[in-house]
């Protein structure tokens, strides 16, 4: 058998050592710079006191890294069944697997999602080699590790899914590192979560089989997509209504609504004496008038909260959702923001009393797995939603967290825990 092509282009010389310097200009301390040449010793030493709060609040002089390899590899895993939103079909995940070494010999891992997460996707084909990117190469000046993109003047889903990806890693290498779970390092609130589990669109007899299954497991919060089709919205939650009577209810339209259809889904539920406990992204990401509407209705009429997802895609939009009271929630995506850019969200919507959201794309273990170790850590989560691993038909993670029905229990295992074979991953 002829040897697997070398590993694909985020391994690049200039990809070697990064500084992670807190920038003076962010607020909350976590506008980070890439700088090079800088020991991995000073990281140690500056994130020892910070074991068991959030480190990265704590931060005061230069916090560096210093990177030997990085590579990343295809990590594609089937569906157990396809999973049907109002905007697009999964049956696979199609994902790159980043692996990240220090020279110290601490490694990271991280995740990229191929399909970046605002467009539609029906049937992915097999995961491309991740580009060689540019924002890893050398500059002048140093650019930033954080929002709007790494070294890229613009952003777009494409680099915000690779920033997502590196962040994970550099701040799982970190931890492991140090030798503390990423839990603790995130503040150290709780070591385990407690998530929803989805029903993606199905006919109502495959959404009460779901219901049923997932209530003998233990599940009492079930997020339901809708925004297809209306009248057919209905009668699914007639039938999971029907076996899991006492479940509560996420309603999640993925922008498949107009305002007045999201408005007469509410009327509806109200009749059939269901009241969910959250109605996320009822409308399209861009109707901000029709999100104002539908938010101020369900909240004054009926007590249901509304989130914002599609809608809020960079720490701008998330100011704008709070200042206009155009949601009462919002849900942090990692791989849509990246992980210093959900951290900026996260501590402006703390401060501004906005109610938040965890939740992720269709990802394996390595990402929900690093999404619920800061879910548990920060412990400022109001909605959990990090199930998408349990929908998968393989698991391609070694260890990391343990799982019962619902609870997420996360060791004091170093960094996230988990870890991939590396050399078994089909090219």
């Amino acid at each position: 058998m002829a040897p697997p092509p070398a590993s694909s282009a985020l391994s690049s010389p200039s990809f070697s050592s990064f500084s992670l310097a807190a920038a003076s200009s962010s607020p909350s301390g976590r506008n980070f710079l890439v700088c090079g040449g800088v020991s991995s010793r000073r990281l140690s030493s500056a994130m020892t006191a910070t074991t068991g709060t959030f480190g990265f609040d704590s931060l005061k002089d230069t916090f560096s890294v210093d990177v030997g390899r990085a590579e990343g590899r295809p990590l594609d895993v089937p569906l157990v069944a396809p999973f049907t939103i109002a905007s697009s079909c999964l049956d696979a995940v199609a994902n790159v697997a980043v692996r990240v070494e220090l020279r110290s010999g601490a490694v990271g891992w991280g995740r990229r999602l191929c399909c970046p997460p605002s467009l539609p996707r029906t049937s992915p084909s097999p995961s491309p080699p991740p580009p060689r990117p540019a924002p890893f190469s050398s500059a002048a000046r140093p650019p930033h590790l954080a929002p709007p993109s790494l070294t890229s003047p613009v952003s777009s889903p494409a680099t915000n899914l690779l920033r997502a990806a590196v962040e994970m890693a550099l701040i799982d290498a970190v931890a492991n590192s140090i030798c503390i779970p990423l839990w603790s390092l995130f503040g150290g609130v709780s070591d385990s979560i407690t998530t929803d589990i989805t029903i993606p669109i199905v006919s109502p007899s495959e959404a009460a089989e779901l219901a049923a299954k997932y209530r003998k497991q233990g599940f009492s919060t079930l997020k339901l997509k809708v925004g297809k089709n209306l009248n057919s919205d209905i009668e699914v939650l007639r039938a999971i209504r029907s076996v899991h009577p006492d479940c509560l209810f996420i309603l999640d339209a993925n922008e498949g609504y107009t305002a007045y259809q999201a408005i007469e889904v509410l009327d509806k539920l109200h009749e059939m004496g269901v009241t969910p406990i959250l109605f996320e992204q009822p409308v399209h990401r861009d109707d901000w008038e029709g999100l104002r509407h539908v938010s101020y209705v369900a909240k004054e009429k009926y007590s249901v909260a509304v989130a914002a997802d599609e809608s809020c895609r960079s720490l701008l939009d998330a100011e704008k959702i709070i200042q206009g009271n155009l949601a009462h929630v919002i849900n942090i995506k990692l791989a849509k923001l990246g992980v210093l850019g959900a951290l900026e969200i996260i501590d402006v919507a703390r401060k501004a009393g906005t109610a938040l959201m965890i939740g992720g794309m269709v990802e394996t273990r390595l990402a929900m797995g690093f999404a619920g170790h800061l879910a548990a850590g920060l412990g400022c989560f109001s909605f959990i939603d990090l199930d998408t691993p349990l929908l998968l038909s393989e698991d391609p993670v070694i260890g990391g967290y343990e799982v019962s029905g619902p609870v997420y229990k996360f060791t004091n295992a170093r960094g996230h825990g988990g870890f991939l074979h590396w050399d078994n991953i089909a090219w």
